[in-house]
């Protein structure tokens, strides 16, 4: 008999005592690269680049290679652009062009940055030569940061009507738009 009270006082301890495992923090890197990216982009919307810059190159480290690494390496170009340095900020927009390169606003970076460190007319040569289509997109581009805006819409919709169903096909499409009503 003592030994069946033992035995149900140590059941019932077990049952009654609220025992619970202890919960497992799982540290998410990814999850934490979206919250150092975050605070990226606060800081630069406040005009504290140094900071921002430090903030994105922790979301790179966290996450580097993934498509969402793309807009970290963007928004980290974006930033040298800022500070009027475009020679850092063309790693980090090729960067981001090859892990996602069907981001129109990527495009725009690059293109914008090849021609403040005067690249404009040798990449133009060299698209000629490249049978990637998305090349059009990027000599549209140059051709328009030069004033060439006649051409760069030719170029511009010559691309959308080559590849009429990629994803960044709608927004080149509403950027030949805007240059028209510029133009015209």
């Amino acid at each position: 008999m003592k030994k069946l009270y033992i035995t149900a006082l140590i059941i019932s301890t077990f049952l009654f005592s609220g025992y619970k495992p202890a919960e497992e923090y799982v540290i998410d890197s990814e999850q934490n690269a979206y919250t150092h990216n975050n605070m990226g982009l606060m800081y630069q919307s406040e005009r504290s680049y140094y900071p921002a810059i430090q903030e994105f190159k922790i979301a790179i480290s966290l996450s580097p290679n993934v498509q969402a690494s793309a807009v970290f390496y963007n928004n980290l170009g974006e930033c040298y652009m800022k500070l009027n340095n475009p020679q850092m900020a063309q790693d980090c927009f090729e960067r981001a062009l090859r892990q996602f390169p069907l981001n129109f606003r990527y495009y725009q970076n690059i293109a914008e940055c090849y021609y403040r460190l005067g690249y404009a007319d040798n990449q133009i040569q060299h698209s000629y030569s490249d049978t990637n289509p998305l090349g059009l997109v990027l000599r549209g581009l140059l051709l328009e940061q030069k004033g060439e805006i006649a051409k760069a819409i030719t170029t511009l919709d010559e691309f959308t009507a080559k590849e009429p169903d990629l994803i960044i096909t709608s927004a080149v499409k509403h950027h030949i738009k805007e240059l028209v009503k510029k133009t015209y």
